[in-house]
């Protein structure tokens, strides 16, 4: 961009238009992400128990869980096996109820006048995770027109839903993510089988992967899933 005295005037990527601080990784090379900073990076626990399952016994446990089921129908006949374009349309999903417990939370905790015993942070974080995963999928597999705008009326409706779920029972609201997660884990593992097949291109690994969880410079789209699978797991077991 050019100003009237010729000279160039500085793009700066910030919502406010306020050039943020400059930050480097710790080899002293700047630091280009501005979605996230170096300490909120990390290194995934693969070790994550992966067929961890909570049978349904009670009433809202089998609402939970059949509600899930009913919803992995359509998902598998639109997408079939594109997993890549699969995953990243889910992730736009999967960030919402974590930032829409939080936020419900976060409201409890100020009517009330009550620390909220951690679970504020705890969900906002998780939705943020999801979102990362959102932005690194990104990097594989571009959605189509129709499917960006499959998105505001997925997330309209699951949002709303959602937000009267958590207000009615917040037990049946986290029940439903904990049934969501353990379809994420099923996806995944059919992800990784289909790399493994060679079906899907094992291509390497995006930048923004690599340097959110800390993979190796040389690391592909299998360690990306694997770390986004135990992600999805540790999901699964807070919910």
């Amino acid at each position: 961009n050019k100003r009237e005295d010729g000279g160039n005037k500085e793009v700066v990527a910030s919502y406010w238009g306020i050039k943020g601080e400059e930050v480097k990784k710790e080899d002293g090379t700047p630091w280009k992400w501005n979605c996230f900073r170096p300490w909120e990076t990390y290194q995934a626990d693969l070790t994550i128990d992966l067929k961890k399952h909570h049978v349904p016994t009670t009433f809202l446990d089998k609402l939970a869980y059949w509600t899930v089921k009913s919803l992995r129908f359509p998902t598998d006949v639109f997408f079939q096996r594109r997993y890549g374009c699969r995953a990243m349309m889910l992730e736009t999903v999967a960030a919402v109820p974590g930032m829409v417990g939080g936020m419900l939370l976060h409201c409890e905790s100020l009517r009330r006048f009550e620390h909220s015993g951690g679970w504020i942070k705890t969900l906002l974080d998780e939705a943020e995770n999801e979102r990362m995963h959102l932005m690194t999928f990104m990097e594989v597999s571009q959605p189509r027109w129709y499917e960006r705008a499959l998105v505001f009326t997925v997330q309209g409706v699951f949002f709303n839903a959602y937000f009267l779920a958590y207000l009615a029972s917040p037990k049946l609201a986290h029940r439903v993510v904990g049934y969501l997660e353990e379809e994420a884990i099923h996806s995944y593992t059919e992800f990784l089988k289909e790399l493994d097949k060679g079906t899907i291109e094992n291509v390497p690994a995006p930048a923004i992967a690599i340097d959110y969880w800390r993979l190796p410079a040389d690391s592909t789209l299998r360690d990306v899933v694997m770390v986004v699978r135990a992600d999805e797991a540790h999901h699964r077991d807070v919910n």
